[in-house]
């Protein structure tokens, strides 16, 4: 087997999840990570773990979705029942056509993810989602199989002390910040309050590969507007650039070039879909370009994501003054920062155009 697929599953079992002997894993995967899964199931072998292997199909997952009615959607007992019980969760990620539910109505994903927000709110505390390089995301990615694999793998398998120590110096002036501004030339000028909330050092653990700092901003406080202009892939659906007027923290006003009822539906999932639930710097310079993978495109150097729905738990501390946004939907969108941009904390700049004030060429 690849070397690269073998240090890719003791990451997630050491460095992400931190198995040991008779956790209860339960193990997310589509077909086409078949290396992956087998790699993943030595190493949980080798600690003693019971892994409850679910495979993923993308294809079953549009008929149904295609057939139901939107106002048919309920809870899906027994997987809740498989979230409360895990000890920790492994989800990868592979896709053979990354535009397989590209035809589901957008109103029915939505329905969806309402109905089984609490399988989400159930996930255990150890969970990690990767990625597994397939012919479908590298074409996506308009590269080669090979080169995908390259790519992806040196995102992951790199030394993730080191990234830390890197991403830890924007932790330092992010965590005690009061106010976030992000302006990009003409098209985005937006502000918001992070006060009382945690900068999150994201060093691979919960996604893989990591390579950001994140914190929730405050729900009412986002004000100004902002353009999206890296593409959206939404449930198979590429929304292209994307703009959203804040008032108040909530989206007054909407627009996109390329399937803004797509756009729409996600706002409209429910009442904190129209806000802010997350702010993140990517930082991960091995993720060098664009691949219609938010997994890594949000981690991609000289990029801002904003993210609409919910907040993460980790951003917002336990006797904190004020609750994150609570949302059934989490889907993040990105600036380039890399041009024409400035990112400022409390009134200092501490990036222009990509680069940090900790960095060279600052």
């Amino acid at each position: 087997m690849d070397s690269r697929v073998e240090r890719h599953a003791e990451l997630i079992v050491e460095h992400c999840v931190d198995i040991q002997e008779t956790d209860d894993v339960y193990v997310s995967a589509p077909a086409a990570a078949n290396d992956l899964v087998v790699a993943l199931h030595a190493e949980l072998g080798k600690r003693g773990a019971n892994p409850l292997l679910s495979w993923r199909n993308s294809a079953a997952s549009r008929a149904y979705h295609r057939e139901m009615d939107a106002e048919e959607y309920a809870l899906s007992e027994h997987s809740l029942a498989v979230m409360e019980e895990a000890d920790a969760l492994i989800a990868i990620r592979g896709d053979e056509n990354t535009a397989e539910t590209s035809d589901v109505p957008p109103e029915n994903l939505s329905a969806a993810q309402r109905a089984n927000q609490a399988v989400q709110e159930a996930r255990p505390d150890r969970w990690v989602g990767t990625q597994y390089p397939t012919a479908g995301n590298a074409q996506k990615a308009e590269m080669s199989t090979e080169a995908y694999e390259e790519f992806v793998w040196t995102a992951v398998n790199k030394d993730w002390d080191e990234q830390y120590d890197h991403q830890e110096q924007l932790v330092e002036l992010l965590d005690p910040a009061k106010e976030v501004r992000i302006r990009s030339g003409d098209t985005t000028d937006l502000t918001m309050s992070v006060a009382g909330m945690r900068a999150v050092n994201d060093d691979g653990r919960k996604n893989l590969p990591g390579g950001e700092v994140f914190t929730a901003p405050v729900p009412d406080s986002v004000e100004g507007h902002v353009t999206f202009d890296k593409p959206v892939l939404y449930m198979g659906r590429e929304i292209q650039n994307a703009s959203l007027e804040f008032e108040d923290g909530e989206v007054v006003d909407y627009a996109a070039d390329q399937n803004e009822d797509a756009l729409g539906a996600v706002l409209d999932t429910d009442e904190g879909a129209r806000r802010l639930g997350e702010l993140g710097i990517g930082m991960n310079r091995d993720i060098d370009r664009f691949t219609y993978n938010m997994l890594f495109d949000e981690k991609m150097g000289d990029t801002v994501h904003l993210a609409v729905g919910r907040a993460i738990d980790e951003c917002v501390p336990d006797d904190a003054d004020i609750e994150g946004n609570q949302s059934a939907t989490h889907v993040d969108m990105i600036v380039d920062m890399s041009e024409d941009s400035v990112l400022e904390v409390d009134g200092d700049v501490v990036q222009r155009d990509g680069t940090f004030r900790f960095e060279d060429g600052f």
